[in-house]
């Protein structure tokens, strides 16, 4: 999730019922550790606990390395990424790339968990490919190198997030291994965290695309889970008021122009659900500073609670 998992939306997240939130992806080469995106990505300062700071790498030791060097910074929970299929990330040897290489895997889950004493997770994907979902083996190998949790999503790295997940590899990891187990992927509802949870026994969920643009799917999805009810969906005016609380946040965090131009893919989402999204991206889209930026969005939304829609 990184570009999207940032301070601000973490801090949404938490409001809104999500338990954990972790941090967005960070390289384990020092040499990007003083760059501005870096020391967005690993500011911490009131962030409610627990701080989970994922890190992602290939060498054991320079991983090691950059896990203490979070943990100096605040992270309580240090989460290795071994699930990112994105193409640039598996091209230098990391994130789910490295689920080719079980005896690299076991040596730097071991490298990390000796390195800091706080705990230490793990994201993995139900495999590489179709014929090598080996998700199983190395779920074995993370409870042996003494990881903590591990977190599936049930695609292999070859699916992408394309078609749908499946958990029937989620849950023969849960029926193997004696560590918590959360399952991922394509949970976007109460209801089917509830499927989710019943199929593969998991101790857990974790939710990633579902809440760019709906951060209320956590307490909709906790209501559920401990009352049976349904909550209603929120109405325009509830959606505008969380999405210029997320506004002025990224504003305060990045600064003006960052925080604007950052703010254009959330705006896009809230709205996505909406028949009049497509006007209100082109208004949104072309908007420079703040000030516009928040009139725009607050406009659009009363004008969608009243029943109009406004015109680009």
């Amino acid at each position: 999730m990184a570009g999207v998992t940032d301070k601000p939306f973490r801090l949404l997240c938490k409001r809104l019922g999500a338990d954990l939130a972790v941090s967005e992806m960070t390289s384990s080469d020092p040499r990007l550790w003083q760059t501005r995106k870096s020391r967005w990505r690993m500011d911490h300062a009131g962030e409610p606990e627990p701080v989970s700071v994922q890190i992602a790498g290939t060498d054991p030791q320079v991983l090691a390395e950059a896990a203490r060097f979070n943990v100096d910074h605040g992270a309580q929970i240090i989460d290795i990424n071994m699930g990112c299929p994105a193409k640039k990330v598996c091209n230098v040897w990391a994130g789910s790339a490295l689920m080719r290489d079980e005896p690299l895997v076991g040596r730097i889950l071991s490298a990390v968990v000796s390195a800091v004493g706080v705990p230490v997770t793990l994201k993995i994907r139900t495999g590489w490919d179709h014929a090598n979902r080996n998700g199983p083996r190395i779920a074995r190998i993370a409870q042996d190198s003494g990881i903590a949790a591990l977190s599936v999503h049930g695609r292999t790295r070859v699916d992408h997030y394309l078609g749908q997940a499946e958990y029937d590899t989620i849950a023969q990891i849960k029926s193997e291994v004696r560590m918590p187990v959360f399952a991922n992927g394509d949970i976007d509802s109460a209801q089917k965290a509830l499927e989710v949870l019943k199929h593969t026994a998991a101790d857990g969920l974790l939710i990633g695309r579902a809440a760019q643009g709906k951060p209320w799917i956590f307490r909709q999805i906790k209501h559920f889970l401990s009352t049976g009810e349904q909550l209603p969906e929120p109405n325009a005016v509830e959606v505008r008021d969380v999405l210029i609380g997320h506004l002025q946040a990224l504003y305060a965090f990045y600064g003006e122009e960052h925080g604007v131009r950052i703010a254009r893919k959330h705006l896009g989402w809230y709205a996505k659900d909406d028949p009049g999204a497509k006007g209100f991206r082109t208004m949104v889209n072309v908007v420079q500073d703040a000030r516009t930026q928040l009139a725009v969005t607050s406009n659009w939304f009363d004008a969608r609670h009243a029943g109009c829609e406004l015109v680009a």
